[in-house]
Protein backbone atom coordinates (compact mmCIF):
# COMPACT_ATOMS: atom_id res chain seq x y z
CA UNK A 1 0.00 0.00 0.00
CA UNK A 2 3.05 2.38 0.83
CA UNK A 3 4.32 1.70 -2.80
CA UNK A 4 0.98 2.36 -4.55
CA UNK A 5 1.12 5.98 -2.02
CA UNK A 6 4.31 6.40 -3.30
CA UNK A 7 3.40 6.36 -6.85
CA UNK A 8 0.82 8.29 -6.40
CA UNK A 9 2.66 11.33 -4.90
CA UNK A 10 5.67 10.64 -7.74
CA UNK A 11 2.98 10.89 -10.80
CA UNK A 12 1.38 13.74 -8.79
CA UNK A 13 4.82 15.83 -8.81
CA UNK A 14 5.27 14.70 -11.92
CA UNK A 15 2.17 16.48 -12.95
CA UNK A 16 3.25 19.56 -10.91
CA UNK A 17 6.65 19.50 -13.17
CA UNK A 18 4.13 19.82 -15.75
CA UNK A 19 2.45 22.22 -15.14
CA UNK A 20 4.83 24.50 -14.21
CA UNK A 21 7.19 24.24 -17.43
CA UNK A 22 3.97 24.79 -19.37
CA UNK A 23 3.74 27.98 -17.47
CA UNK A 24 6.96 28.80 -17.34
CA UNK A 25 7.57 28.45 -21.83
CA UNK A 26 4.36 30.59 -22.02
CA UNK A 27 5.92 33.18 -19.42
CA UNK A 28 9.17 32.98 -21.58
CA UNK A 29 6.93 34.04 -25.01
CA UNK A 30 4.86 36.75 -23.26
CA UNK A 31 8.61 37.82 -21.60
CA UNK A 32 9.55 38.28 -25.68
CA UNK A 33 6.69 40.53 -26.53
CA UNK A 34 6.37 42.46 -23.46
CA UNK A 35 10.50 43.43 -23.73
CA UNK A 36 9.95 44.92 -27.57
CA UNK A 37 7.16 46.91 -25.76
CA UNK A 38 8.85 47.94 -22.44
CA UNK A 39 9.23 51.74 -23.29
CA UNK A 40 6.18 51.71 -24.18
CA UNK A 41 4.90 50.29 -21.25
CA UNK A 42 7.03 52.48 -18.83
CA UNK A 43 5.64 55.83 -20.45
CA UNK A 44 2.13 54.53 -19.73
CA UNK A 45 3.49 53.66 -15.64
CA UNK A 46 4.01 57.58 -16.03
CA UNK A 47 0.29 58.11 -16.01
CA UNK A 48 0.11 58.79 -12.39
CA UNK A 49 2.63 61.36 -12.14
CA UNK A 50 1.28 63.39 -14.59
CA UNK A 51 -2.55 63.08 -14.21
CA UNK A 52 -5.01 63.66 -10.96
CA UNK A 53 -8.37 62.18 -10.10
CA UNK A 54 -10.34 65.11 -9.76
CA UNK A 55 -14.50 65.12 -9.02
CA UNK A 56 -16.65 68.22 -11.00
CA UNK A 57 -19.87 69.19 -8.59
CA UNK A 58 -21.18 70.70 -11.07
CA UNK A 59 -21.15 67.92 -13.84
CA UNK A 60 -21.33 65.75 -10.41
CA UNK A 61 -18.83 62.98 -12.42
CA UNK A 62 -14.96 62.28 -11.68
CA UNK A 63 -12.01 62.72 -13.91
CA UNK A 64 -8.75 62.68 -15.06
CA UNK A 65 -7.12 66.39 -14.81
CA UNK A 66 -3.51 67.24 -16.10
CA UNK A 67 -0.97 68.11 -13.35
CA UNK A 68 2.43 67.11 -13.78
CA UNK A 69 4.01 65.74 -10.10
CA UNK A 70 7.15 66.04 -11.05
CA UNK A 71 7.18 69.67 -12.10
CA UNK A 72 8.54 69.45 -15.30
CA UNK A 73 11.25 67.25 -13.84
CA UNK A 74 12.41 63.54 -15.38
CA UNK A 75 12.75 60.74 -13.93
CA UNK A 76 16.21 59.86 -13.05
CA UNK A 77 18.42 56.98 -12.89
CA UNK A 78 21.37 56.48 -10.29
CA UNK A 79 23.72 53.75 -11.17
CA UNK A 80 24.68 52.78 -14.98
CA UNK A 81 22.31 49.71 -15.15
CA UNK A 82 19.33 50.97 -13.55
CA UNK A 83 17.48 51.94 -16.14
CA UNK A 84 17.99 48.12 -18.37
CA UNK A 85 16.78 46.50 -15.07
CA UNK A 86 13.36 48.49 -15.14
CA UNK A 87 13.22 47.35 -19.12
CA UNK A 88 13.21 44.02 -17.52
CA UNK A 89 11.47 44.49 -14.66
CA UNK A 90 8.80 45.85 -16.65
CA UNK A 91 8.98 43.19 -19.24
CA UNK A 92 8.78 40.44 -16.38
CA UNK A 93 5.39 42.09 -14.86
CA UNK A 94 3.50 42.91 -18.38
CA UNK A 95 5.06 38.70 -19.48
CA UNK A 96 2.97 37.27 -16.16
CA UNK A 97 0.03 39.55 -16.56
CA UNK A 98 -0.02 38.38 -20.55
CA UNK A 99 0.60 35.02 -19.46
CA UNK A 100 -2.25 34.64 -16.61
CA UNK A 101 -4.66 32.66 -18.74
CA UNK A 102 -2.14 30.10 -19.27
CA UNK A 103 -1.17 29.92 -15.56
CA UNK A 104 -4.85 29.80 -14.63
CA UNK A 105 -5.42 27.24 -16.90
CA UNK A 106 -2.43 25.01 -15.80
CA UNK A 107 -3.20 25.75 -12.36
CA UNK A 108 -7.09 24.48 -13.11
CA UNK A 109 -5.89 21.59 -14.91
CA UNK A 110 -3.40 20.16 -11.87
CA UNK A 111 -6.57 20.46 -9.86
CA UNK A 112 -9.24 19.15 -12.03
CA UNK A 113 -8.59 15.20 -10.86
CA UNK A 114 -9.74 15.86 -7.58
CA UNK A 115 -13.39 17.85 -8.83
CA UNK A 116 -16.52 16.30 -9.63
CA UNK A 117 -17.48 15.46 -13.09
CA UNK A 118 -19.58 18.03 -13.15
CA UNK A 119 -17.30 20.62 -11.73
CA UNK A 120 -14.34 20.16 -14.44
CA UNK A 121 -16.50 21.61 -17.30
CA UNK A 122 -15.59 24.75 -15.33
CA UNK A 123 -12.41 25.28 -16.95
CA UNK A 124 -13.16 28.97 -19.18
CA UNK A 125 -15.39 30.46 -16.95
CA UNK A 126 -12.40 30.22 -14.17
CA UNK A 127 -9.97 31.44 -16.21
CA UNK A 128 -11.69 34.15 -17.69
CA UNK A 129 -12.94 35.01 -14.31
CA UNK A 130 -9.57 34.70 -12.54
CA UNK A 131 -7.91 36.64 -15.27
CA UNK A 132 -10.80 39.39 -15.36
CA UNK A 133 -10.50 39.89 -11.31
CA UNK A 134 -6.79 40.54 -11.51
CA UNK A 135 -6.86 42.85 -14.35
CA UNK A 136 -10.18 44.73 -12.67
CA UNK A 137 -7.23 44.76 -9.49
CA UNK A 138 -4.73 46.46 -11.14
CA UNK A 139 -6.60 48.57 -13.14
CA UNK A 140 -8.07 49.94 -10.05
CA UNK A 141 -4.75 50.36 -8.38
CA UNK A 142 -3.66 51.94 -11.44
CA UNK A 143 -6.40 54.60 -12.18
CA UNK A 144 -8.07 54.79 -9.20
CA UNK A 145 -5.36 54.51 -6.08
CA UNK A 146 -1.46 55.48 -7.66
CA UNK A 147 -2.93 59.05 -8.98
CA UNK A 148 -4.54 59.58 -5.23
CA UNK A 149 -1.50 58.46 -3.55
CA UNK A 150 0.96 60.25 -5.98
CA UNK A 151 -0.82 64.13 -5.29
CA UNK A 152 -0.38 62.76 -1.73
CA UNK A 153 2.60 61.77 -1.23
CA UNK A 154 4.61 64.11 -3.80
CA UNK A 155 2.46 67.03 -2.11
CA UNK A 156 2.09 66.64 1.03
CA UNK A 157 4.03 69.65 3.20
CA UNK A 158 6.53 69.74 0.88
CA UNK A 159 6.30 73.89 0.34
CA UNK A 160 8.38 75.81 -1.38
CA UNK A 161 11.72 74.45 -0.27
CA UNK A 162 11.52 70.46 -1.67
CA UNK A 163 10.84 68.74 -4.73
CA UNK A 164 10.79 65.86 -5.77
CA UNK A 165 13.06 63.79 -7.97
CA UNK A 166 12.42 60.56 -8.12
CA UNK A 167 14.60 57.68 -9.34
CA UNK A 168 13.43 55.24 -12.32
CA UNK A 169 14.00 52.53 -10.12
CA UNK A 170 12.16 53.37 -6.90
CA UNK A 171 9.15 54.75 -8.99
CA UNK A 172 8.95 51.54 -11.22
CA UNK A 173 9.10 49.10 -7.71
CA UNK A 174 6.55 51.29 -6.38
CA UNK A 175 4.05 51.18 -8.85
CA UNK A 176 4.71 47.46 -9.85
CA UNK A 177 4.59 46.16 -6.17
CA UNK A 178 1.18 48.28 -5.60
CA UNK A 179 -0.28 46.88 -9.08
CA UNK A 180 0.46 43.22 -8.23
CA UNK A 181 -0.45 43.34 -4.64
CA UNK A 182 -4.13 44.53 -5.56
CA UNK A 183 -4.64 42.55 -8.61
CA UNK A 184 -3.81 39.45 -6.12
CA UNK A 185 -6.01 40.63 -3.59
CA UNK A 186 -8.83 40.95 -6.25
CA UNK A 187 -8.67 36.97 -6.37
CA UNK A 188 -10.08 36.79 -2.96
CA UNK A 189 -13.89 35.28 -4.73
CA UNK A 190 -11.74 32.56 -6.32
CA UNK A 191 -9.96 31.48 -3.43
CA UNK A 192 -13.30 31.61 -0.98
CA UNK A 193 -14.94 29.45 -3.70
CA UNK A 194 -12.03 26.89 -3.64
CA UNK A 195 -11.84 27.27 0.23
CA UNK A 196 -15.67 25.85 0.34
CA UNK A 197 -14.95 23.45 -1.92
CA UNK A 198 -12.16 21.46 0.13
CA UNK A 199 -14.03 21.70 3.04
CA UNK A 200 -11.96 24.33 5.10
CA UNK A 201 -14.80 26.92 5.46
CA UNK A 202 -18.82 27.15 4.63
CA UNK A 203 -20.46 29.86 3.38
CA UNK A 204 -22.23 30.09 6.68
CA UNK A 205 -19.17 30.32 8.47
CA UNK A 206 -17.91 33.18 6.57
CA UNK A 207 -20.83 35.29 7.04
CA UNK A 208 -20.93 34.93 10.74
CA UNK A 209 -17.53 36.15 11.14
CA UNK A 210 -18.36 39.23 8.56
CA UNK A 211 -17.57 41.61 11.00
CA UNK A 212 -14.20 40.22 11.50
CA UNK A 213 -13.52 40.03 7.71
CA UNK A 214 -13.94 43.82 7.48
CA UNK A 215 -11.35 44.40 10.35
CA UNK A 216 -8.98 42.51 8.59
CA UNK A 217 -9.67 44.26 5.08
CA UNK A 218 -9.13 47.55 6.96
CA UNK A 219 -5.86 46.38 8.30
CA UNK A 220 -4.73 45.23 4.95
CA UNK A 221 -5.45 47.97 3.61
CA UNK A 222 -3.63 50.01 6.28
CA UNK A 223 -0.59 47.84 5.18
CA UNK A 224 -1.19 47.80 1.57
CA UNK A 225 -2.38 51.16 0.71
CA UNK A 226 0.97 53.79 0.03
CA UNK A 227 -0.70 56.98 2.49
CA UNK A 228 -1.82 56.94 5.56
CA UNK A 229 -5.12 58.82 5.47
CA UNK A 230 -8.66 56.78 6.16
CA UNK A 231 -9.41 57.55 2.08
CA UNK A 232 -6.79 55.86 0.48
CA UNK A 233 -7.49 52.81 2.68
CA UNK A 234 -11.13 52.71 2.07
CA UNK A 235 -10.68 52.62 -1.47
CA UNK A 236 -9.04 49.22 -0.88
CA UNK A 237 -10.82 48.11 2.07
CA UNK A 238 -14.51 48.63 0.42
CA UNK A 239 -13.48 46.52 -2.62
CA UNK A 240 -11.98 44.00 -0.29
CA UNK A 241 -15.78 43.42 1.22
CA UNK A 242 -17.68 43.64 -1.71
CA UNK A 243 -15.06 40.60 -3.26
CA UNK A 244 -15.42 39.02 0.30
CA UNK A 245 -19.86 39.44 -0.04
CA UNK A 246 -19.15 38.16 -3.93
CA UNK A 247 -17.27 34.83 -2.79
CA UNK A 248 -19.83 33.85 -0.56
CA UNK A 249 -22.53 34.03 -2.64
CA UNK A 250 -20.75 32.64 -5.22
CA UNK A 251 -19.95 29.78 -3.03
CA UNK A 252 -23.50 29.43 -1.77
CA UNK A 253 -24.53 29.09 -5.56
CA UNK A 254 -22.33 26.38 -6.47
CA UNK A 255 -23.64 24.62 -3.13
CA UNK A 256 -27.30 24.97 -4.36
CA UNK A 257 -25.77 23.50 -7.67
CA UNK A 258 -24.44 20.62 -5.97
CA UNK A 259 -27.73 19.40 -4.05
CA UNK A 260 -29.88 19.69 -7.14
Amino acid sequence: MSETRMMGFLEHLGELRKKITVSLIGLCVTFVIAFNFSEQILRFLMFPLKYSLDFSVTKRYMYFAPHDKLQNMKLVFLSPAEGFWMNMKIAIVAALILALPIIFQQLWSFISPGLHKKEKKYVVPFVLVATLLFLVGAAFCFFIVLPFAMSFLLTYKIGDFMMPMLSIGQYVDFCLKFILAFGAVFELPIFIIFATRMGFVTPQTLAKNRKYAILIAFVIAAMLTPTPDAFNQSLMAVPIIILYEVGILASRIFRIKETV
